[in-house]
């Protein structure tokens, strides 16, 4: 592919050292870029640099605080020189572009950091490059004007211009008041909360002239200004595209199943057994499908070194030899992080029956969501209740925790409310380190489940109108019943189990694959 792509995101995640994502959607974007430097695409990256990051989740009293992640981007990031302006609530904002080079397997991917923090700007300008996603709908239209339009000009002054623009979400949808060339819209959301609105006023207060150009007489909703401009918009799953086209009908959508970065995403364990037994596996992905040749003894010897490291983040307090379930995601009330807890009796007289049974947990919730905090209090409480099963909470989950946990689990367990879940990726992280899924039929999962071969689906005769939780929560305890008798009593089987979500999953749920689909379809 000779035509080159300016790809742009509020967040993205590219290592635990780069404080600039919150979870799926930044990291995603990160997977997405090292795959197309690994294709040898011509690729650049614009999104924000958050000189606080997120935020630190400290846990007091059974309740998640939020303190500044402090991170060197003076050292880890390089400071091109090159600025830009735009105008925010009539102040005209200088922009700086920090650089970070992505090594692929086949080219490098530059990533430029636009950064406020200048003793040019004003100390609200400043703040706009402080910390992800804080602030009111004001400040929050005030940095995606800046991911946007400053975006836009900074690739101008770059002297780049690329032939397409893709928009990864719609917050940075401003960018068609001011790039020339096609653009690509994905959106991650099939929650109508969850696409960005501003009130007329507020747009105006925000873009003064600026917003002339926009039809404000309803409001501005990014994500129909970004679906109003781009030649090819999909969603990230099936499922999703069927959400996406009720939700927005009067626009086409395609569908591109996400997928993770497989070498990110794969344990050294595991990276080992592959280059062991499937070479070219780290240029190839598709390569995995092979992994059904891997001898039994060398993948289990694989997934027990992988357990001796989810251990280490849980103070060596972990029994590797017992059954451990791994769930590790925001923490919201629609992903259904308690569920597992609904009847305590079964789940101690599945322990009991099994020889012990462990819970490990992982997640922030956003610092507005005092539901998602409680639902992180509640999972903490069920754990000092429980005798039989042993719970553990991660704290400060970030990539580094999320790839110990994937691989050191012995299965991954996802419950979202039907409909609510886009695509999901924890589940493909998992499979790459041969651990199984038990998820309800959501999101890619209906795609890659099949039942008894590579994991296990929840609640499927689900009838619309019956109580998801009690359907969902009887399901899951009558699934963890047969799964753990396979792993106790069934080793081979097992094992099977295992090669087959790396051999059916991992194979296909990866960004290599993902991202040769937008080239064959959007990048034409």
């Amino acid at each position: 592919m000779s035509r080159s792509v300016a790809y742009f995101s509020m967040e993205i995640g590219l290592n635990p050292e780069v404080k600039t994502y919150s979870g799926g959607l930044g990291v995603l974007a990160g997977d997405t870029l090292k795959a197309a430097a690994d294709q040898g695409l011509n690729f650049t990256a614009v999104t924000l640099m958050y000189r606080d990051g997120y935020f630190r989740q400290v846990l007091e009293g059974q309740m998640q605080n939020e303190e500044g992640q402090e991170w060197n981007y003076f050292e880890l990031l390089e400071d091109t020189g090159v600025t830009t302006h735009v105008e925010i609530k009539g102040e005209e904002v200088e922009i700086k572009a920090w650089k970070y080079v992505i090594e692929g397997e086949r080219r490098n991917v530059e990533v430029y950091f636009l950064d406020t923090g200048l003793d040019s700007n004003s100390d609200y300008a400043k703040s706009l490059t402080s910390s992800l996603y804080a602030g009111d709908n004001e400040f929050r239209l005030s940095q995606e004007a800046l991911l946007g339009i400053g975006g836009a000009r900074i690739i101008d002054e770059l002297g780049l211009n690329p032939d397409y623009f893709h928009m990864n979400e719609g917050h940075s949808a401003l960018l068609t008041l001011e790039a020339v060339g096609e653009k690509i819209f994905t959106t991650h959301t099939p929650v109508a909360a969850g696409h960005d609105s501003f009130h007329k006023s507020t747009v105006e207060h925000v873009l003064g002239s600026r917003a002339e150009e926009l039809d404000l007489e309803e409001g501005l909703n990014m994500t129909e200004l970004a679906l109003k401009h781009a030649s090819y918009k999909n969603a990230v799953s099936d499922k999703h595209g069927e959400v996406s086209k009720t939700m927005f009908p009067e626009h086409v959508f395609e569908e591109v199943t996400n997928g993770v970065h497989s070498n990110t995403w794969t344990i050294e364990s595991f990276q080992e057994l592959y280059d062991d037994h499937i070479p070219g596996w780290r240029k190839d992905s598709h390569r995995l499908s092979k992994a059904l040749r891997i001898p039994d003894k060398a993948i289990w010897s694989a997934s027990r070194d992988a357990k001796i490291s989810l251990n280490e983040i849980v103070q060596g307090e972990l029994d590797t030899g017992t059954f451990t379930v791994g769930f590790a995601r925001r923490s919201t009330a629609y992903k259904r992080p308690t569920l597992i807890f609904k009847d305590l009796e079964e789940l101690e007289r599945l322990a009991e029956k099994y020889g012990g049974l462990q819970l490990v947990f992982g997640g922030k919730a956003h610092p507005n969501d005092t539901n998602g905090k409680e639902l992180i209090q509640q999972i903490l409480k069920y754990g000092e209740l429980l005798e039989k099963v042993d719970v553990y909470f991660i704290e400060d989950y970030g990539m580094e925790d999320a790839l110990k946990m994937v691989s050191g689990c012995d299965i991954w367990l996802n419950n979202p409310v039907r409909g609510k879940e886009a695509s999901g990726t924890s589940g493909m992280k998992a499979a790459h380190n041969g651990t199984p899924q038990l998820s309800t039929l959501d999101g890619w999962w209906i795609e890659g489940h099949i039942e008894d071969v590579t994991g296990w689906s929840i609640g499927e005769d689900y009838v619309e109108g019956e109580d998801q939780d009690k359907v969902d929560s009887k399901s899951i305890y009558q699934k963890l019943d047969h799964i753990l008798s396979i792993y106790h009593n069934d080793r081979e089987k097992w094992l099977s189990v295992m090669k087959h979500s790396i051999a059916l999953n991992a194979s296909y749920f990866n960004t290599d694959r993902m991202v040769k689909e937008y080239v064959a379809e959007a990048y034409r």
